[in-house]
């Protein structure tokens, strides 16, 4: 059954090799289900709600993205557009979070009918096959700087970012740096000896002896800073929360917001999601080596049609724009290669609406670990980019992106810098004929985005 509907031999893979990289997708996105309630929880909403609208919108795009596309690729509210939603559209601009969600809803319907006209798909193509490398390595740098974060091992200073003290707040802020390195040495030492799911077992290791620290004292829950008992919950979620948020996307006074001002919030949403999907599919695209001899993604449509009505449909239910999830390479990186990889993280999303407690309990020390090692496992296709004093209008822009993202904290940034620079670079070394039409769109686009938006 599994072979004929996804091909798994055909893909050189096996339904074991799927089903683990499936769980270890899943066990790094795990995350999301504690950290955009949190966010979302700020603009009003019902945490709990948030959690379920989550973990259904993720279910539902990541079984598109499984049997349409028949990809590894698995499905979230996006980190950075959760953000977005709660800090500046309802933050800074005032906006109710009815307001944002029905922007989300429209910005979901417009990325349907873009993928059906095969606009999204033309800009992946258009992109140079050097530049999606220098994406590639940038979103790794970019998943491990994350990762280094989630560990508590980078921290803010005067020079914007350092690494943390371990003795200061050791029980709390220490403790779980210096698992984090723990959980590092691990992961690595099981893909030194060749381990299959190494990165879930890491996963799983460091959150046990992250409680034998809590067992023994070395961990000190303190829920007012953030720092919560390791041990699991076993309860049960209150599903009528949903309906606090379920439908609410179309409650919507326009009289308060303005048609005008209701506009820019879904150009800004549409701007980010586009270029955050984009990058993130050539990234985890590339790393699985899924591009073929031009660059191309074989089956991007459907992928990016399965993003388009996960995003509408995450907005429905109550959560932010749902889009592809760059923690997708991690199970890719344990061998998942079709779409039976997300199928089970699809399955894992619906069955964490059961006992989301228990899910929500993995700490982001144990997971931060597999970020950084999925960085690395990225970093590799540098390689693969030539910094030679012939190629350098391909080789620069493929560094500016892959510089920017990890420092802007945005994929998107790192697309625009890489796509300006390329048309430019090319321009000014008589190269202009080689760079498709599309790229000059998209860098003059780019271009009025950082003037106007």
């Amino acid at each position: 059954m599994f072979e004929r509907a996804f091909k798994l031999s055909q893909n050189n893979t096996t339904v074991k090799t799927e089903v683990m990289a499936g769980i270890t997708t899943f066990m790094t996105m795990a995350y999301i289900l504690a950290v955009n309630p949190s966010i979302l929880g700020s603009t009003g909403m019902d945490p709990t709600a948030v959690l379920l609208a989550t973990a259904l919108a993720s279910f539902l795009g990541t079984v598109c993205m499984a049997f349409m596309a028949n990809l590894p690729f698995a499905l979230s509210a996006g980190m950075g557009l959760n953000a977005f939603m709660a800090y500046t559209v309802c933050g800074v601009y005032g906006y109710p979070w009815q307001v944002a969600l029905f922007a989300v809803f429209i910005e979901g319907l417009i990325f349907v009918m873009l993928s059906l006209t095969n606009v999204r798909e033309a800009i992946f193509n258009a992109i140079p096959l050097t530049l999606k490398r220098g994406v590639s390595v940038g979103i790794g740098l970019f998943i491990a700087f994350i990762g280094l974060q989630n560990a508590g091992l980078a921290v803010d200073s005067a020079t914007l970012v350092t690494i943390t003290s371990f003795t200061e707040n050791f029980n709390t802020h220490g403790i779980c740096a210096l698992l984090a390195l723990i959980g590092l040495f691990i992961t690595a030492a099981l893909y030194i000896h060749k381990v299959k799911g190494a990165i879930l077992f890491g996963i799983l290791l460091t959150w046990i002896i992250g409680m034998g620290c809590q067992a023994v004292g070395l961990y000190v829950p303190d829920p007012e800073a953030g720092f919560y008992t390791l041990f699991p919950a076993f309860g049960m979620t209150d599903f009528s929360k949903l309906g606090l948020t379920f439908g609410q996307c179309f409650n919507v006074d326009f009289n308060a917001v303005g048609i005008v001002n209701f506009i820019v919030v879904i150009l800004s949403f549409l701007f980010v999601d586009i270029f955050d999907t984009l990058g993130t599919l050539i990234g985890v695209a590339t790393k699985a080596n899924m591009l073929d001899k031009d660059g191309k993604l074989p089956r991007i449509k459907p992928a990016l049609m399965s993003d388009a009505i996960a995003t509408s449909a995450g907005a429905i239910l109550g959560t932010s724009t749902t889009t592809t999830f760059v923690e997708s390479a991690s199970g890719v990186a344990v061998g998942g290669r079709t779409g039976l990889t997300a199928l089970v993280t699809a399955g894992l999303f619906l069955v964490s609406t059961l006992f989301a407690p228990i899910f929500t309990a993995i700490p982001s020390f144990a997971t931060a670990p597999a970020l950084i090692m999925v960085g690395f496992l990225m970093v590799g296709t540098v390689t693969e980019i030539r910094f030679d004093l012939d190629n350098l209008t391909e080789a620069i822009p493929a560094y500016l992106a892959l510089l920017a993202m990890p420092l802007f904290y945005s994929i998107s940034e790192g697309i625009s810098l890489g796509v300006i620079s390329y048309v430019l670079l090319n321009l000014v070394a008589g190269k202009g004929k080689k760079v498709t039409p599309l790229m000059y769109v998209l860098a003059v686009l780019f271009v009025l985005k950082y003037i106007f938006l």
